[in-house]
């Protein structure tokens, strides 16, 4: 049957940004090819959807960021909106908006919101907690599931299934956590899943802290799935929306500040399988059988396992990690300023580790965009530009950075002084992020 239907631009666009998403590294002529395998009802040609492309900042196009700071040929990373995502849940002060072409999606304010004021708080999607932390909680000494250090407190619990054969040193701060934790802990306990050990290990000897996020975020997905179909649907749109940009596109720019470590990548992604889908010993699958009963649909198991797929999500989650180690939903919407008008504080005194309060550094008015800064801004601009190259942002041409080029180039190329950055900031920033 021959294809007669020209699609909207509405339509055209949300099909092409879905599949750019699941296929970055690919260019224009292969993404046209999987927009009319998925479509063949379609007649599109590829002039229109390079043009599509281009206009979202998608494909390598000398002239589609012009004046943003970028390079000729720069690959960004892709994001997209979460479909039927309730801000509300969080805040009526704030929604989302899509820019468009590099910059993706962020957050603008509804209403004025007043210096110092709260915007929202949030807690984590996942928490892969700073390896200090971790060592707590591996040794029982902080809650498995928020992340709190323990007291000698009556209300501590240990895990349900740890016994003297088969021990998790895992300790819970009540109950609630203990019941909280079944979203991720029981995939990643050494006791039910002992064939995710090898890949957790691996992840805290090379303190590779994207790989531990993964490892976090895999759980909830499989766990939610076997339990909440619904719920499922939500959590795997969240993390299929998250900006991403894959280990071997970080490499081929030159962002990773290092040699990739390409066998590093193997293995840790033949640990990663072993872990969450074909352990090495019966024993070990027999166990993971017993958490994981329902077959994955094969685009999720795609997404998950591929060895590219498995890049990407490196990549995703180093882009969108917080500070001490968690992803949140709303957070990970937030884009960067050198001189950003919020911050996000670890106020709360009972889950002071995980939950996150987002605070106005300034008043912002109607409209105005909400930023946080992504690099240390004591640093000057030359350390900060290189800091977000390593991410594949692209030059900051923020007003302070303009500014403090100029004064750097006026000055001969000597360092140039940073105004306006309070100190208290640098507690907030986390060096790395997960980069190897």
């Amino acid at each position: 049957m021959t294809a007669t239907i020209s699609p909207s631009e509405d339509d055209l666009k949300s099909a092409l940004l879905a599949i750019k998403t699941e296929n970055p590294s690919l260019g224009v002529p292969k993404i046209h090819a999987l927009l009319l395998a998925a479509h063949p009802e379609w007649t599109v040609s590829e002039k229109r959807t390079r043009k599509i492309l281009q206009s979202e900042g998608l494909v390598q196009n000398a002239n589609a960021n012009a004046g943003s700071g970028a390079v000729p040929g720069q690959v960004f990373p892709s994001s997209r909106v979460i479909e039927g995502l309730d801000v509300a849940k969080w805040t009526t002060k704030v929604e989302v908006r899509y820019f468009g072409k590099a910059k993706g999606k962020g957050l603008v304010a509804k209403e004025k919101i007043a210096e110092g004021e709260t915007i929202w708080k949030e807690d984590p999607f996942i928490l892969a907690p700073e390896w200090n932390l971790y060592d707590l909680q591996m040794s029982s000494a902080a809650c498995g599931h928020c992340s709190t250090p323990l007291t000698t407190s009556p209300l501590a619990v240990p895990c349900s299934a740890s016994t003297s054969s088969t021990p998790c040193p895992v300790r819970f701060c009540n109950r609630l956590c203990l019941s909280r934790s079944g979203r991720t802990h029981p995939l990643l306990c050494a006791s039910r899943n002992p064939a995710s050990a090898p890949l957790l290990h691996l992840a805290r000897r090379n303190e590779w802290m994207a790989l531990h996020a993964l490892a976090q975020c895999t759980a909830r997905v499989l766990l939610t799935f076997e339990q909440d179909e619904k719920a499922f649907a939500e959590d795997w749109e969240v993390v299929r929306a998250w900006a991403q940009l894959g280990m071997e596109e970080r490499a081929k720019g030159g962002w990773l500040g290092a040699e990739p470590d390409r066998a590093l990548w193997k293995k840790a992604h033949k640990l990663y399988v072993q872990a969450f889908q074909e352990p090495a010993t019966e024993p070990e699958k027999r166990r993971l059988a017993k958490l994981l009963k329902k077959p994955l649909p094969k685009e999720v198991s795609d997404t998950l396992f591929d060895y590219d797929a498995f890049l990407r999500g490196l990549g995703r989650m180093s882009l969108n990690l917080e500070a001490h180690g968690g992803l949140y939903v709303l957070h990970s919407h937030l884009n960067h300023s050198c001189t950003p008008n919020v911050s996000a504080r670890h106020f709360d005194q009972r889950t002071a580790l995980s939950r996150i309060t987002l605070v106005a550094r300034r008043d912002i008015a109607p409209g105005e965009e909400l930023l946080i800064t992504y690099v240390n801004p004591e640093l000057p601009v030359e350390q900060r530009t290189r800091g977000l190259m390593e991410w594949g942002f692209g030059k900051c041409m923020c007003e302070r950075c303009v500014k403090d080029e100029r004064e750097r180039k006026d000055a001969g190329g000597d360092v140039s002084k940073d105004e306006g950055a309070n100190a208290d900031l640098e507690a907030e920033l986390k060096a790395g992020l997960g980069v190897m």
